[in-house]
């Protein structure tokens, strides 16, 4: 009986035992748990602690050191700050009466800020990106001519034919433009009253003309010449040059004295380092110009090759762009308000595809570096003078026996040249130097004009500048005075029906 009890008390004790080591080892592992987690949880709290009292401590040392009446932040900022409050406490009587006007402005600012910030993160989130109008391409519509080295030069025809024609006129474009500019805007019925055949050509390398491999103004005036003799104009013309196109009508002038007849010119440019302008004269003439337009001109002058990066992200691009943005210039309010208009920007953008065609910049650093660099001539050579005889043994012999006539040399023809007087593209004071190197040069002081407003697309210019150049109109050869009126009227009629055409569509293509 007792060893049986003694075994049952065994084994009894045997699983107690066992029970009890197996709990304890349970709580054991719940302890070890526990107490990581407490570390952790105390670490946290510690360290919170530790923030919070560094940041009273910083808190405690900027008031100290910069807050305090005595520190140097508040003896400046705050009398500047008081100083801005009074003269901005008239519009508290904006805000609600019961409430602090520091308190409501900060709340104003506040939200400001959170408003500006939604906005532009929006903004860059979404799609949103301005209208680019891209450059087209169109097709080719010049007339070509083959000149006698090879190369094509483009140009077109307007007014009366030949055979028709008073007065023929050469017309030269400017810088970053082409032949379709001509004469903006005129009228064909106003060349029909005057008789004249108005020609405009593509400078090489622009439009449809192919490149020059080494021009200069002189080969400029060269293939006026070969364009001339092409077009079978065999009596003296006209030219006409307008902004930097004038350049080439000096040229015109200077190497073919004997075939022009005579120049009109619109604001003409000249080469801003002129040595013989005076000191005012250069002064006036840079001042008018942005910093943007003097870096060219310098970089034109010194390092012509570096203009292609310049170009090339400009009028190259592929996108449009304002011509104030292009040309770097800043237009004066009449300018600017032609500039934008929409007739302009279409005349101006067609202009432009047509000048870029043929995606070339070497013509463009050709032509602005001809700006800035030796003409070859100075304008004082185009100034009439007796010719200068040889003295010697031999011109007094000629002399005993004939009486020698007076020479001129120079050019001899009339030289008309409008200038608009709020010129900042280019400045009166370039026409000053003209008209104090050529007297006999009839300048027409526009006091109220601008760059564009005067010759551009004005029907009441134009016919007053043909009847400084040409007199009273007596219409195309071969036609009385009172046939050519109504010849005039019924061309006037004709364009009218054309433009009503354009305008609902139908009939030819307007520039774009």
């Amino acid at each position: 009986m007792r060893v049986e009890m003694e075994e049952s008390d065994y084994l009894r004790g045997e699983d107690d035992g066992g029970v009890r080591s197996g709990s304890r080892i349970g709580d054991a592992a719940k302890a070890v748990g526990g107490d990581w987690r407490d570390n952790a949880a105390e670490f946290g709290k510690a360290a919170g602690e530790l923030v919070v009292e560094f940041g009273k401590g910083v808190r405690d040392i900027v008031k100290q050191s910069l807050v305090s009446d005595d520190s140097y932040v508040v003896r400046k900022v705050i009398p500047l700050v008081e100083r801005v409050g009074n003269r901005l406490s008239f519009m508290n009587e904006y805000l609600p009466e019961d409430r602090d006007p520091w308190h409501s402005w900060l709340v104003i600012l506040f939200v400001s800020v959170l408003a500006i910030a939604v906005l532009s993160a929006s903004n860059r989130g979404g799609n949103y990106a301005p209208f680019v109008k891209k450059v087209r391409i169109h097709p080719p519509t010049a007339s070509l001519v083959l000149l006698p080295d090879g190369r094509r030069m483009a140009y077109q025809e307007q007014g009366v034919p030949a055979e028709r024609a008073r007065f023929t006129l050469f017309c030269q474009h400017s810088f970053l433009s082409s032949r379709l500019a001509g004469i903006p805007g005129i009228k064909s019925a106003i060349l029909t009253e005057f008789g004249v055949r108005l020609i405009s050509y593509d400078l090489p390398g622009f439009g449809e003309s192919d490149p020059h491999p080494s021009r200069n103004l002189e080969s400029s005036a060269i293939d006026m010449a070969l364009l001339a003799n092409a077009l079978n104009v065999n009596e003296k013309f006209w030219v006409i040059g307008v902004s930097a196109g004038s350049m080439h009508t000096w040229a015109a002038l200077r190497h073919l004295p004997d075939r022009v007849a005579g120049a009109a010119m619109f604001a003409p440019f000249l080469n801003p380092y002129e040595p013989s302008m005076t000191k005012e004269e250069r002064h006036m003439t840079w001042s008018k110009w942005t910093s943007r337009r003097k870096f060219l001109y310098f970089i034109a002058r010194k390092f012509p090759s570096l203009l292609g990066y310049f170009y090339r992200r400009s009028f190259l691009s592929g996108n449009h762009g304002r011509i104030d943005k292009l040309l770097s210039f800043s237009a004066g309010q009449k300018d600017k308000a032609v500039i934008e208009s929409l007739w302009f920007r279409e005349f101006w953008e067609r202009d432009v595809e047509e000048s870029i065609r043929q995606g070339r910049v070497e013509p463009f650093i050709e032509e602005a570096a001809l700006q800035v660099s030796s003409w070859g001539f100075r304008i004082s050579d185009l100034k009439m003078r007796k010719k200068q005889h040889w003295k010697g043994i031999l011109h007094w012999l000629k002399s005993a026996y004939r009486q020698e006539e007076d020479e001129l040399t120079g050019f001899l023809g009339p030289i008309h040249i409008w200038q608009g007087m709020e010129d900042r593209i280019v400045p009166p004071s370039m026409t000053d130097f003209t008209a104090r190197t050529l007297p006999e040069a009839i300048v027409h002081k526009l006091p109220y004009d601008g760059h564009f407003t005067f010759f551009y697309f004005c029907d009441e210019c134009h016919k007053q500048a043909f009847i400084a150049l040409f007199g009273i109109p007596k219409g195309p050869l071969g036609i009385s005075t009172s046939k050519g009126t109504h010849l005039t009227a019924a061309a006037e009629k004709l364009e009218n029906v054309d433009n009503e055409e354009e305008e609902t569509g139908i009939g030819k293509e307007t520039i774009n």
